[in-house]
C-alpha cells in the first residue's frame, strides 16, 4: 500500500466538504477509513500507520521532506515571522512538490495568507486560527477563506468541530475540515449504501 496517493485529489473530488481525520496510530487510521474520512492528518511519524489504510496522509510536522516522501502523501509548510528569512519555507515547498508531495501551507492570519501567496503561491491552504472561543474560531476561518483565491483548496482546522460548523464551512466553500475525534462518521456525510 505504499504507492503515492493524491491528497489534493481526495479532498477536491466529490460533492460537499471532505473530512480529514486527525489520527496517531494504525487502529485510529483504520477506524477513520471505515467512518468515511477521505484523508488523514498525523503529527507523529506516519510510517507505523502507512500500511493500515488506503487514505492519503498529510504529515503535519517539520519533518525532512525526503522522509515525508517515503511515508506520507502531503506535508505542511509554516511561514516564518514577517521579518525572518522565507527561504527555508520556499525551499521546503519546492522540494515537496518536486518529490510528488502535495503541500499545505498553514496560515493563521490574513497577513500570513498574503505572504504565502507572494512567496509560495500554494495550491492548498491550511486555515488554522489562533485559539479562541468556538464561534470566534469559526469566524476567523471564514475571514481567512474570503482571502483565498478561487481555484485554491482550503482546509479548516478548528480543533473542536461540530456538525453545524461543518455545514457552515461547507456552505462557505471550504474544501475539507480536520476533525479531531475518535468517531468522524457524524461529520463525514451519508453512509455508502449496503451492497
Amino acid at each position: 500500500m505504499s504507492a503515492r496517493r493524491s491528497f489534493s485529489h481526495a479532498i477536491a473530488e466529490g460533492d460537499g466538504i471532505s473530512v480529514i481525520a486527525a489520527v496517531e496510530d494504525a487502529e485510529a487510521a483504520r477506524a477513520a477509513e471505515g467512518q468515511r474520512a477521505e484523508a488523514l492528518v498525523v503529527n507523529g511519524d506516519p510510517a507505523r500507520l502507512r500500511d493500515a489504510t488506503f487514505l492519503p496522509i498529510l504529515w503535519r510536522a517539520e519533518a525532512a521532506v525526503e522522509r515525508a516522501a517515503e511515508v506520507a502523501d502531503a506535508v505542511t509548510v509554516a511561514l516564518p515571522e514577517e521579518d525572518e528569512d522565507h527561504e527555508p519555507a520556499q525551499r521546503r515547498h519546492e522540494e515537496a512538490l518536486a518529490l510528488g508531495l502535495d503541500c499545505a501551507v498553514e496560515v493563521r492570519s490574513e497577513d500570513e495568507l498574503e505572504r504565502a501567496l507572494e512567496t509560495l503561491d500554494p495550491e492548498i491552504f491550511l486555515l488554522a486560527p489562533p485559539p479562541a472561543a468556538p464561534h470566534e474560531r469559526l469566524e476567523a476561518v471564514l475571514e481567512l477563506l474570503a482571502e483565498v483565491p478561487a481555484g485554491k483548496l482550503a482546509i479548516a482546522d478548528l480543533t473542536v468541530t461540530t456538525e453545524d460548523e461543518v455545514h457552515e464551512l461547507e456552505r462557505a466553500g471550504v474544501d475539507a475540515v480536520i476533525v479531531h475525534a475518535a468517531d468522524v462518521s457524524p461529520l463525514a456525510g451519508e453512509a455508502p449504501p449496503e451492497v
